[in-house]
């Protein structure tokens, strides 16, 4: 009975538990002082999640909400960051790991960059700083990763297109509705604007139930239910010449299909938990993928976003075999600096994989496979 009762409460204590959203770190002894309302240095930042805590006490609440927000409850969104806590890294020791830093070099449908994360889609940076996507442009320029600008952008396409560098490349996320002129419209503005993909979002074929943007009247992404399938998909690769990628892929049987249906690239993604609550996290879905069957990461070029805060979060999803990792918070929190936030966000990540890796023991980010993770989750996040 004793047991009994010691298990029924720990039971409810678990289920009590406040959600972890952002660690201490000691931001708030350093600059917790600093009036709402007002930005501090940048170089006070760092690591990604000091942008979130900075972001809260600057932006207005509903600037804020429009980003934050998740579906229903938002566990999933609240998984999505905690699911990387649940597995323990087996780091090496005695290994040359000297020129790790030098080995980030990643290629994406056949496009070189400089590390392997990227910017995520996402809508309305013009929340966070009038310059808006401009700065996720030239950011990613000056770091040489891939940005992905959103449909729902505040600033248009051809904008967004006309503030690339010189042979910068981006990749335009797109929703496709059931209509060919609009898809054609579409493609052609992308083409125009030197898009040399389109990212295709799959995962939003109704409204997220998203009650905390509800609250604070900040919408959703998509407010209809939407013809999204495989026959949809064919037409529109006979619609435009640029390779189409699936966003929000989030079970082996459809990176099967996808497979199975030729497509060039899939990302995992369950839309940074803001469609549909219980949804799994990405890394959830690439350790599905890695132990039905490895092969998979070789036979599609596999991506994936949500919950990545840090250096070891990113390591762990690159070591199942996904192939470059995107972030979204962190860098609309990151643009409240303008392009200077941008700029340090990618350099606190790539700093953040080089001496992860290193500490590692991985020689080489080519190098790094599934042994350096212990994949039976512990309670760590508990």
């Amino acid at each position: 009975m004793r047991t009994q009762t010691l298990l029924a409460l720990a039971s409810g204590a678990l289920a009590a538990r406040p959600w972890l959203e952002n660690p201490d770190t000691g931001i708030e002894l350093a600059i917790g002082d600093l009036p709402i309302g007002e930005l501090p240095n940048v170089t006070s930042i760092v690591g990604l999640p000091d942008f979130e805590w900075v972001a809260q006490r600057y932006l207005p609440p509903a600037n804020f909400t429009y980003y934050i927000n998740g579906a229903a409850g938002e566990y999933s969104y609240r998984n999505n960051k905690e699911v990387y806590h649940r597995y323990r890294l087996r780091p090496r020791m005695m290994v040359d790991i000297t020129n790790v830093p030098n080995t980030l070099n990643t290629t994406i449908l056949g496009h070189t960059f400089s590390a392997p994360f990227f910017i995520s889609p996402c809508a309305r940076a013009g929340r966070g700083h009038p310059d808006a996507e401009i700065n996720f442009v030239r950011g990613a320029a000056a770091g040489n990763i891939l940005y992905m600008p959103a449909l729902l952008a505040d600033r248009t396409i051809e904008e967004i297109g006309e503030a690339r560098a010189e042979g910068q490349v981006l990749f335009q996320q797109l929703y496709l509705e059931n209509n060919e002129t609009q898809v054609v419209e579409l493609f052609r503005r992308a083409e125009a604007a030197g898009a040399a993909a389109i990212v295709y979002t799959v995962d939003s074929a109704a409204d997220g139930n998203r009650h905390r943007a509800r609250r604070f009247g900040v919408g959703s992404a998509d407010s209809s239910f939407t013809y999204i399938t495989w026959d949809w998909y064919k037409r529109l690769t006979e619609l435009t010449d640029l390779p189409i990628i699936l966003k929000g892929i989030q079970t082996v049987e459809d990176v099967e299909l996808a497979i199975r249906n030729k497509v060039p690239a899939i990302i995992l993604s369950n839309h940074g938990g803001r469609q549909i609550d219980d949804s799994p996290s990405s890394l959830e879905v690439a350790l599905e993928i890695y132990r039905k069957d490895r092969r998979l990461f070789d036979r599609i070029e596999i991506l994936a976003d949500g919950g990545v805060r840090y250096g070891t979060d990113a390591i762990k999803l690159l070591a199942l075999g996904v192939k470059a990792v995107g972030l979204g918070r962190p860098f609309m929190f990151a643009n409240i600096f303008g392009q200077e936030g941008v700029e340090h966000a990618i350099e606190l990540m790539r700093f953040e994989l080089e001496i992860d890796l290193g500490n590692l023991g991985v020689p080489a980010l080519d190098r790094l496979d599934a042994s350096y993770v212990e994949w039976t989750p512990n309670n760590w996040a508990m």
